[in-house]
């Protein structure tokens, strides 16, 4: 069964970036390292804040454009349900995917 992310990256400034992937350990670690340019590269998105699994593509695909038409608030809101703190769960999804 193949497993599908919607995610949330953040940078120190506070910009975030809504983004949807099939790896989430080996996309998270593209974008902390700036491997792809972008938006992520540009603004300096390298901390993983939030993100959702699904095992259909379609639903992830909806999702991720549901998520990109809110407003800042309603995903910080989405961002403190999973990650009252915004620490990185880079580490956590090392251990858990």
């Amino acid at each position: 069964m193949n497993s599908y992310y919607v995610y949330i990256m953040a940078s120190v400034s506070g910009t975030l970036y809504v983004g949807i992937t099939n790896d989430l350990i080996k996309r998270v670690y593209e974008h902390k390292h700036d491997l792809v340019d972008g938006f992520t590269k540009r603004y300096q998105c390298h901390k993983l804040v939030q993100y959702e699994q699904t095992s259909d593509v379609y639903s992830a695909i909806s999702r991720e454009k549901q998520i990109k038409r809110w407003r800042r608030d309603k995903r910080e809101q989405l961002i403190r349900i999973q990650n009252p703190r915004w620490i990185d769960l880079y580490e956590e999804i090392q251990d858990n995917t």
